[in-house]
């Protein structure tokens, strides 16, 4: 598993991105936001731009579809998360977008991790050195990793009570989305 390093730029092509959705989608698209590594200073992340676009409604979203195609997002379907409409930029891929209901959990989730670990610099260098101690631990083996850093915010989400430590990891998956990136 490879990181890079934290850079200043991803803010400025989320910029770009955001007003290239902007322009096709808008007022389909309620919020625009960058989420994941690649949006907290500081922590290393593969080079991939997280973006969650929020929406008044799953099915009415559809309407969203063609229009970033335009763009050159790739429409992939929910992707294995229920009420997610996911595209896929770039060869090799340079985004993932994630489109949710504005008041899912999976939409608080996102944006609670990503606004703690900036308000945080201390969790935020925590969370990175996790992430640097999985990469070199599961070098080879991608979903060993994933599910790590996965293991590690459910653990950090539950114990500041951002999330219900009675529902299992698959369950949450399964009823508001994939993971936190």
């Amino acid at each position: 598993m490879t990181l890079s390093g934290w850079h200043t730029e991803w803010a400025n092509v989320f910029e770009q991105e955001r007003g290239r959705m902007l322009t096709v989608l808008g007022n389909l698209a309620l919020s625009i936001e960058h989420v994941g590594s690649t949006a907290i200073p500081g922590v290393p992340a593969k080079p991939i731009l997280d973006i969650v676009v929020g929406v008044d409604n799953f099915e009415s979203a559809t309407a969203c579809i063609e229009p970033l195609q335009l763009i050159g997002y790739h429409y992939r379907g929910e992707y294995g998360v229920a009420r997610r409409h996911y595209f896929v930029k770039g060869e090799p891929r340079t985004h993932h977008l994630h489109m949710l209901e504005l008041d899912s959990e999976q939409w608080r989730l996102l944006i609670s991790f990503r606004d703690l670990l900036r308000a945080d610099p201390a969790l935020a260098a925590s969370y990175a050195e996790t992430k640097r101690v999985l990469a070199d631990q599961f070098a080879h083996q991608r979903q060993a990793y994933q599910q790590a850093k996965d293991e590690w915010i459910e653990g950090l989400l539950r114990e500041l009570k951002l999330e219900d430590p009675h529902r299992t990891p698959a369950a949450r998956r399964a009823s508001t989305g994939d993971r936190v990136k």
